[in-house]
């Protein structure tokens, strides 16, 4: 959006935790941070008429109509969980909600890099949007844990991160898949 411009890459300003979507991944972001060419946002244009509040959480508005069905479908990323990401940032504080996102972030490095089998680059991101941090580190404690880890071939140990980490998810009820619009 012209004349829009996000500092922080990592949390966009409706609550997606933009840092752990896989097309900032690849180095291509489509949406309101994404620099030249991005997409047309009702949010970010709605943060210019707002004096450029940096956060919708942050807005006296907040929460308004463009919220009512925001986590109902997701795009590229998960969508979920928009609305209890931007309350952890407001009662954490941005700088520390950022240093968890970075500490996903390097979760996810992990796991792209060590149980990524070409297929699970999306559950992966999705997985470490929506469980805390906690429950990620757990995931990780758990395979490092296991005595034949290094003689696992890459699609076994793909296989045992997927698992464990859907396993998590199904603990909070979470299921870890992108909801398409029908």
């Amino acid at each position: 959006m012209k004349g829009f411009n996000r500092k922080n890459q990592l949390f966009s300003l409706c609550g997606l935790n933009c840092g752990l979507c896989p097309m900032f991944l690849n180095k291509y972001c489509p949406g309101c941070g994404g620099g030249e060419g991005n997409q047309s946002c009702k949010i970010a244009r709605c943060s210019m008429e707002h004096d450029g509040v940096e956060y919708c959480f942050q807005c006296d508005e907040y929460p308004c109509q463009k919220y009512e069905h925001m986590d109902d479908f997701d795009s590229f990323m998960t969508h979920q969980g928009r609305k209890s990401h931007m309350e952890r940032a407001r009662q954490l504080g941005i700088e520390a909600y950022n240093a968890e996102q970075v500490e996903k972030t390097k979760i996810l490095d992990i796991l792209l890099s060590g149980f990524n089998d070409g297929r699970k680059k999306t559950l992966f991101c999705t997985a470490v949007s929506l469980l805390d941090l906690q429950e990620l580190q757990a995931v990780l404690r758990q395979m490092e844990d296991r005595a034949d880890l290094e003689t696992l071939t890459l699609k076994e140990k793909s296989a045992l991160a997927a698992r464990l980490l859907k396993a998590a998810a199904a603990k909070n009820n979470m299921e870890l898949k992108l909801r398409k619009k029908k």
